[in-house]
């Protein structure tokens, strides 16, 4: 009977030790579940232009770079949940060419066992960087299409070889200072002309002044949205996602290179969550753009006015401050869940191209062929780049295909659009998602222009002109009922 007692004994001692654990609430740096299957990997790799000068696109002009102010980088995050593995990429960009993207996904896909159609690629939106995509032009742009390619496929395959055992949270904290609508309703007779040669109801940038402004034209989202991953060995933190509807912020030195403030929060985390700030103990900081595509960090309307910054100034108290919200919001995760369900799913849709009537093309034509400068001064400023812009809109084809994403992490999800997102768009997925905490990727997977509403269209404004804009007006309904089918889709799966 002895050996009975002592089996008897070990089971009341491991039911006890059982229940003592499952009473317990653990915190918010250790995993709720032990033993379960998630797993997380994180890496950067410099993809700094190494030849000059090259171009930085984003303004109507070459803006030319002689070195660089400060890194460029692509970071990356793969999950792996024993079912479904996903790779979250950031690269620091003004809007990486989904045929640069695609090329580095496949490099990357014959790596790893990750699936093309399973990797989430999206720029930041720096201002300060060079072209993503020339095949055929400067040796200088030419060469860096291949760092951005190799630097994203390494980026992916070193994460996923740096796989181990990890949980994760989700949180979000509000940041509402740093963000202003940009579009503003004017006062009577202030309106300018537009380059169409006629008049808007909103203006994008409209200046400072109070005899001019009237009121904003949108909402902002304060929300800095971050998935928090930890190492569930050590228990310290191993990378954090965050996410913030914030263009960018600017101001950064003349002719150089910059990742803007999207770097210096990746250089800032690390000290916040008690990381070592060279990144030598592998935690990765990641700063994506969301729906900001009529968001900036100029403050119209404020009664107070921003003093004068240095170059670079007002990006470093800008990241401090998106910083310092992130870790408010790491704060809110009472526990890294390590059971979480995984999930992803791509969607390809076609989109109608505008099309330009015959009147606007007949327009065009007359501008672009003017060369005298003193005759094209007649009319209104950006004219002959809109006039272009029109001409090439009506020599493409009837439609563009885009690819959407929807990607679940435990509770969270995030919807990727590879447009400028307009804040509207991004709130509305936000309210009608099924998951409590949803985050809205911008510039992912491609670049194709600003994503107005079909509501901010008809107040026109730079980011509704033609050229600007290039797909029908109605195209972020489209994708917003996709992306709920496909957040309604994962949120069935187990």
């Amino acid at each position: 009977m002895q050996p009975a007692r002592h089996s008897f004994l070990y089971l009341v001692a491991i039911i006890c030790v059982a229940l003592i654990l499952h009473g317990r609430t653990p915190s918010a740096d250790e995993p709720a579940q032990a033993g379960a299957t998630l797993r997380a990997g994180a890496a950067a790799v410099d993809i700094s232009p190494k030849d000059f000068p090259v171009n930085m696109p984003g303004g109507f002009k070459a803006n030319m770079a002689e070195k660089c102010n400060d890194p460029l980088h692509a970071r990356a995050l793969v999950l792996d949940d024993g079912k479904t593995k996903v790779a979250i990429v950031l690269v620091d960009n003004l809007g990486a060419a989904r045929e640069a993207i695609d090329e580095a996904k496949l490099f990357a896909s014959r790596k790893c066992d990750i699936l093309p159609e399973n990797m989430l690629v999206s720029s930041t939106h720096t201002h300060s960087a060079p072209p993503s995509n020339v095949v055929d032009g400067a040796k200088e742009a030419m060469a860096y299409r291949k760092i951005l390619v190799e630097g994203i496929t390494e980026a992916i395959v070193r994460a996923n070889s740096n796989l181990r055992p990890a949980a994760v949270g989700a949180a979000a904290h509000p940041l509402s200072d740093e963000v202003f609508n940009r579009r503003w309703f004017l006062k009577p007779g202030k309106m300018p002309l537009n380059p169409f040669g006629g008049k808007d109801l909103v203006k994008m940038n409209p200046g400072t002044s109070p005899d001019v402004l009237l009121q904003p034209a949108g909402p902002t989202d304060p929300d800095v949205t971050v998935l928090s991953v930890q190492d569930t060995k050590t228990r310290k933190p191993l990378a954090i996602y965050a996410n913030y509807s914030l263009h960018y912020v600017g101001g950064t030195p003349s002719a150089a290179v910059s990742a803007d403030y999207f770097g210096e929060f990746a250089r800032l985390m690390p000290t916040r969550v008690g990381m070592k700030a060279d990144g030598s103990d592998g935690f990765v900081a990641m700063l994506s753009n969301g729906a900001s595509g009529d968001i900036n960090n100029i403050p119209f309307g404020v009664n107070l006015p921003r003093p004068p910054r240095e170059p670079f100034e007002q990006i470093r108290i800008v990241a401090g401050k998106t910083a310092d919200a992130a870790w408010h919001a790491r704060s809110k995760i009472t526990a890294h869940q390590s059971n979480v369900t995984l999930g992803m799913m791509q969607r390809e849709i076609t989109l109608r191209l505008r099309r330009p009537t015959a009147e606007q093309i007949e327009r065009a034509t007359t501008i672009v062929g003017i060369k005298d400068p003193a005759e094209l001064a007649k009319f209104p400023p950006l004219a002959d780049s809109y006039a272009q812009r029109t001409l090439n809109l009506a020599k493409a084809g009837e439609t563009l295909k885009v690819q959407l994403q929807a990607v679940r992490v435990g509770d969270l999800a995030l919807c990727a659009i590879p447009f400028e997102v307009f804040v509207e768009i991004g709130l509305d997925l936000k309210r009608r998602s099924p998951y409590p905490r949803t985050a809205v990727i911008g510039l992912a997977n491609g670049y194709n222009g600003y994503l107005p509403t079909p509501e901010q269209h008809k107040l026109g404004g730079y980011e509704t002109w033609m050229g600007t804009n290039r797909v029908q007006e109605d195209a972020s309904v489209i994708m917003t009922d996709h992306l709920l089918e496909m957040l309604a889709e994962l949120a069935k799966r187990k």
